[in-house]
């Protein structure tokens, strides 16, 4: 079966299959941590600071949680492979703030600021979606559903802050600036994740010793659904509309990760 759902438990139940994935996430999910303390640190909006810093701070948690995950198998993570990084990739091609710029303790410009939230709004949309197809397939499973359930809901949370924070700043200076990088920006994330997704299930293929005729068909299926999201699906990227949930990233209870990976009591939303 080709489906998301049958693609995805054949991962989880074995054992190199999800370490990969795991690992692979585990990774972004971290990086995306730091680069969001650092932002922080060098912002000078006393409002969107703390709101930055909790963003890391669900990275950083992220992290933890599905590294938590392959410890509860005995499992290890494995090097991410350079092919399947998709947060570096996108550095590389000049997108978000540079990592040798934010190791530097130089305060941030609005510009900085705005490139910041434009590939947020970006890659937030990304994400929220994959952990919305990842709870509606894995959701109910007893070791890992928990875990999921709360990034989905963080991931929501970021997407709604990023749009509100951007139509914040859209109203004061026109959005004509914002809407012409977040569509360039749209643009480099589409092709990224194209490239990526196709490593990913090469590497997944391999490891799952599929057929050459299901690596085939889901190469060609990477490659529609590229399509799609080039002529129509940047439009949901792009789009900028007040949220659901106001203030999404503003002050609640800390959450915190049990050493098994198991979320503690408290708001997850």
């Amino acid at each position: 079966m080709l489906g998301p759902r049958d693609i995805l438990r054949e991962i989880h139940r074995d054992d190199e299959a999800f370490r990969l994935f795991c690992s692979i996430a585990a990774k972004g999910e971290s990086q995306g941590g730091w680069e969001n303390g650092r932002i922080a640190a060098l912002a000078r909006d006393p409002e969107l600071a703390p709101k930055i810093a909790r963003h890391g701070a669900d990275e950083d948690k992220h992290g933890r949680i599905f590294n938590a995950m392959l410890h509860r198998r005995g499992l290890d993570p494995v090097d991410v492979p350079p092919e399947t990084d998709y947060c570096m990739l996108l550095e590389r091609r000049g997108f978000g703030l540079a990592h040798d710029r934010l190791r530097r303790d130089e305060p941030l410009t609005e510009g900085d600021i705005v490139e910041y939230l434009v590939h947020s709004r970006v890659t937030e949309q990304r994400a929220a979606e994959d952990m919305r197809m990842l709870r509606r397939y894995l959701g109910d499973d007893p070791d890992i559903g928990r875990g999921i359930r709360m990034i989905c809901e963080d991931e929501e949370n970021h997407l709604a802050y990023c749009h509100e924070e951007l139509l914040r700043l859209s109203a004061r200076d026109g959005g004509a600036d914002i809407g012409r990088a977040l569509r360039r920006t749209a643009r480099a994330e589409i092709e990224v994740n194209r490239d990526v997704s196709l490593a990913v299930m090469d590497r997944m293929g391999r490891l799952l010793g599929w057929s050459r005729g299901r690596r085939l068909a889901l190469r060609i299926g990477i490659r529609v659904t590229y399509a799609y999201d080039r002529v129509w699906g940047t439009r949901r990227m792009v789009r900028l509309r007040p949220p659901a949930r106001v203030d999404a990233m503003g002050p609640r209870d800390t959450d915190r990760v049990t050493g098994d990976g198991r979320p503690e009591p408290g708001r997850a939303g």
